[in-house]
C-alpha cells in the first residue's frame, strides 16, 4: 500500500523576547500544530501552503524550507483512507451508499471480502479522555483505498507581518482559536503532536538553545 502523505507547518515569528510558535486550540481535541493531508495531485509543498491558508487565515508567510519527514504507523488494526469514497452497506458498489469518507480519515478494519474492507470510524466528544461517542460509521470501502502507513513532511515557515495575539478561524465545521506561544513556555500539545517538536529542535540550533533550560512543557 502507498503511504498517505501528510504535512506539518512550524510557523514561527521573531519577537524581542525570542521565537514564538503558532498553535491552535481545537474545540474538542486540545492544542495542536497546524497540519493536514496532501490531496491527490498535490506536492507536499503545495499542500502545506494550502493547509496553512485554510487553518490560520494568514497570507503573509514565507515558506523557508522542508526540514524533514518521518513515517508513522497507526494503532494496531487501524488504517488511513487514501481517496474520497462512498461507504457501502455491503461489499458491492451497487449497494446502498449511505455515507462518505474524505481522504486522510483513520478507520479500523473489521474484515475484508471481495476487494472491499469493512471499516469502522468513530468520533468522540473530546480528546483525550472522551466521555461518549458523538457518531459512528460502519460500512464497506474499496480495499485499494486504504494505507497502513503515512509519511509526514515537516516545513518551517516564518511570519513577518503584524498579527493579533489570538484570533478565530472557521474550518472543517469547527471554530479554531489560533495563538502565539513562546518556544520556552509552550502549553501542553496533544500526543503524538508533542513529539513533532523534536524535528524542529534538530533543525535549528538557535531554537534548540531556547529549549535548553526547558524540561517539560507547561500544562494549561
Amino acid at each position: 500500500m502507498t503511504p498517505l502523505e501528510k504535512v506539518t507547518a512550524f510557523i514561527t515569528r521573531q519577537t524581542p523576547d525570542g521565537v514564538d510558535l503558532l498553535l491552535f486550540r481545537h474545540p474538542t481535541s486540545g492544542i495542536q500544530i497546524p497540519a493536514g493531508t496532501v490531496e491527490e495531485g498535490e506536492t507536499p509543498k503545495i499542500a502545506v501552503i494550502r493547509e496553512v491558508s485554510e487553518e490560520t487565515s494568514l497570507t503573509s508567510l514565507t515558506l523557508q524550507q522542508q526540514i524533514g519527514f518521518r513515517d508513522e504507523l497507526p494503532p494496531a488494526g487501524q488504517v488511513f483512507i487514501t481517496q474520497p469514497t462512498r461507504v457501502y452497506s455491503r461489499p458491492d458498489p451497487a449497494s446502498f451508499d449511505w455515507a462518505y469518507f474524505r481522504r486522510g480519515l483513520p478507520v479500523n478494519v473489521i474484515k475484508k471480502r471481495d476487494g472491499y474492507a469493512q471499516v469502522d470510524y468513530i468520533e468522540f466528544d473530546r480528546f483525550p479522555d472522551p466521555q461518549y461517542v458523538m457518531y459512528r460509521i460502519l460500512g464497506w470501502v474499496p480495499e485499494g483505498f486504504l494505507a497502513e502507513t503515512q509519511r509526514r513532511y515537516f516545513f518551517l515557515l516564518n511570519c513577518t507581518a503584524q498579527t493579533e495575539e489570538e484570533w478565530l478561524v472557521v474550518a472543517d465545521n469547527h471554530v479554531f482559536t489560533l495563538f502565539w506561544a513562546p518556544l520556552t513556555s509552550l502549553p501542553q500539545i496533544v500526543s503524538p503532536q508533542d513529539e513533532w517538536l523534536e524535528v524542529l529542535l534538530q533543525h535549528n540550533e538557535g531554537i534548540k538553545q531556547q529549549f535548553s533550560s526547558l524540561t517539560t512543557p507547561n500544562k494549561e
